[in-house]
């Protein structure tokens, strides 16, 4: 702080070189200015960190330096200093943009903790608006990284629908981005300041998944011995994101419905009905329009949540997009492993092209960052990459008559979630996690590829 660059305003020459010199002396950078038409010049060809200012000025007034601050440089942070202090003054220099409003005679204590709280203020907004830019940058547009014409057209309806307040089905398989989509709609929309929730409908029992949406009373069951605040109302103003939304039972998806038509609920053992204003974006990797025909999903739901689908492709539908997919990984991993920048070999980018990607744009990512960890020199090489990618294990054709698309992919996906539970000594829970996924989609595939009877810890 004591870089800092202050500007002092005051008309009192005796008052403005003491106060200066003393401010020197803490370490300030201090320029000085007499009046109110001195200091406009200097702001106007200077940034400062902050500017104290005396409230009365032969050419105008305290209150003139600080509007023209709030225009010319809104970063810069305004202290008043008056002679002359009231309430009503005090009131309205702080209603004005002014940190802090301080009468004279200042004690030096005084003045120096009043700087040092505006300067500490000052640099928490700066950390706020750099960590805005890396959320904008991590969960906006600039993150969906494609080329593809299907992945343009994605990119079109994100910018179309971001700003309304219509709902949003995102559907596609695991692992292909869902939920960065969603929070790519949050961060273009006019809610981008107020909160982005996300729930799991998958992971979640419907008992606790009730509660988690909706929260619940103190009482309303067992163990529940406080009030909670549910994701609906802690999203209000916000976007809330439903990832899963074709695991939910019967009687949740009558509750979801009437939260969608009203925009009201009561939470769990309670009475009083909550509003809220919250946007909801839902994602799903099940076909649900079957799931209507068969009866799993109510079609008045359905209808009210299929507003805007924006359709994700697997990542084998995209295959020029795999090269541009796997830079941008490997210059990611390597930046937050603190790597030189590593490159990929001709070889291994046609590998990459090859696979079929079970597990989608999230297993690509997975496998770039386990070849930055585990490989050995400047350039990303053949042997880097897991077997079933290296050419170990080919990938099964589908020969006419032989095997449709999706049996031919169960191979590799056992492969992977075998190898994985191997690595993690058969622990369902650390096992999902690595692979990205929730447990309860872990079971069915294990259930699915014959993998439900082995022995595990968790």
């Amino acid at each position: 702080m004591s870089k800092a660059s202050l500007l002092l305003v005051d008309d009192d020459h005796q008052v403005l070189e003491g106060m200066a010199d003393w401010l020197r002396e803490q370490g300030y950078q201090l320029d000085t200015a007499s009046s109110h038409t001195e200091a406009i010049e200097r702001i106007a060809n200077k940034t400062y960190d902050l500017v104290l200012s005396d409230i009365r000025l032969p050419d105008g007034d305290g209150f003139d330096v600080l509007a023209n601050c709030r225009e010319q440089s809104p970063t810069t942070t305004v202290i008043l200093i008056t002679g002359y202090g009231t309430v009503d003054s005090a009131v309205e220099a702080i209603r004005c943009g002014a940190f802090d409003f301080l009468t004279k005679p200042l004690i030096d204590e005084e003045l120096r903790l009043a700087i040092e709280r505006a300067l500490s203020q000052r640099e928490v907004v700066r950390e706020n608006k750099q960590l805005k830019a890396q959320l904008d940058m991590r969960f906006g547009m600039e993150n969906i990284v494609g080329h593809d014409h299907q992945m343009l057209r994605v990119f079109d309806m994100i910018d179309s629908v971001a700003d309304t307040k219509a709902t949003v089905l995102v559907t596609g398989e695991s692992g292909t981005g869902k939920s960065l989509i969603a929070r790519a709609i949050h961060r273009r929309s006019g809610r981008r300041d107020r909160p982005f929730v996300e729930v799991a409908c998958g992971a979640l029992p419907e008992t606790l998944l009730e509660s988690e949406l909706f929260g619940h009373v103190a009482g309303a069951y067992t163990g529940a011995t406080t009030d909670k605040v549910g994701k609906f109302k802690q999203a209000d103003g916000g976007t809330i994101f439903l990832d899963e939304i074709g695991t939910a039972s019967p009687a949740m998806q009558v509750k979801l419905l009437r939260v969608l038509q009203e925009f009201e609920f009561e939470p769990v053992g309670g009475t009083q009905t909550h509003r809220i204003d919250t946007r909801v974006v839902l994602a799903t990797n099940e076909d649900l329009s079957t799931a209507v025909e068969e009866g799993r999903f109510r079609q008045d739901l359905y209808y009210r949540i299929n507003v805007i689908n924006v359709p994700l492709a697997p990542l084998r539908q995209r295959l020029s997009d795999i090269p541009l997919l796997a830079e941008h990984f490997l210059r990611r991993v390597c930046e937050d492993c603190g790597k030189p920048l590593a490159a990929l070999d001709d070889e291994v980018v046609a590998a990459l092209q090859r696979y079929t990607w079970p597990g989608n744009v999230r297993e690509l990512q997975n496998v770039i960052e386990r070849a930055v960890l585990l490989g050995k020199g400047p350039t990303i090489r053949l042997e880097d990459l897991p077997a079933e990618l290296a050419g170990d294990h080919p990938i099964p054709v589908v020969r006419q008559g032989q095997q449709t698309l999706k049996q031919a992919l169960e191979g590799p996906e056992r492969r992977i979630i075998l190898e994985v539970l191997e690595a993690n000594g058969w622990n369902r829970n650390v096992t999902a996690e690595t692979l990205g996924i929730n447990r309860t989609t872990l079971y069915k595939k294990m259930k699915k590829l014959g993998l439900e009877d082995a022995q595990c810890v968790g």
